[in-house]
Parts: structure tokens; sequence; C-alpha cells
């Protein structure tokens, strides 16, 4: 078993992160895939300043941090696991 939390949930800050850039904006984000729909994504301010997404939704009112996803940056993720660059490894 890996290194938890207390509750036996593996620690995902140890996991095996990859760098995923948007193909819309650029934003470089942080991402791992533990199963085909479980993907962690890290945001750092960077990215979340230069997401065009998160940028216009930000600027109609919605507060980023409540914001579910970008889609163009699911889109980069999803053909970054077709083309082998993202795997997905089970903790």
């Amino acid at each position: 078993m890996c290194e938890g939390n207390g509750a036996g949930w593996p620690d995902e800050r140890h996991a095996g992160f990859r760098r995923v850039e948007c193909g819309r904006c650029a934003a470089a984000v942080l991402v791992v895939k533990f199963s085909p729909q479980h993907t962690s994504v890290q945001w750092s301010a960077a990215s979340v300043r230069a997401c065009a997404e998160f940028s216009a939704r930000a600027a109609a009112g919605e507060q980023s941090a409540l914001i579910g996803t970008c889609g163009s940056l699911r889109e980069a993720i999803d053909r970054a696991v077709s083309q082998g660059r993202l795997e997905v490894s089970p903790p």
C-alpha cells in the first residue's frame, strides 16, 4: 500500500504528474490519470491567468475556483493520452 493520508488513500502529491499544454491558449498544467475517469489536474496561478476559458468566465462574474474544467484543456489531456504522452497510472 502507498503512503497515505491517514484514511488509507494514496497521496496524490507523489504521483507521476506530466505537463500538458492547452492547444487553445498554451496554459500549462500538471496532470496525472489514475483511471480513464479519474484525472488530477494541478493548476498554477500562472496557468489560471493564461487560460482563455477561465479568463472569459471570470470576466463574466464566475469565480475561477468554482469553474469545473476548461473544455480546451480537457481535449488536450485526452489527446495526450491517445498519443501516449500521458499514461493511465493506477495508484
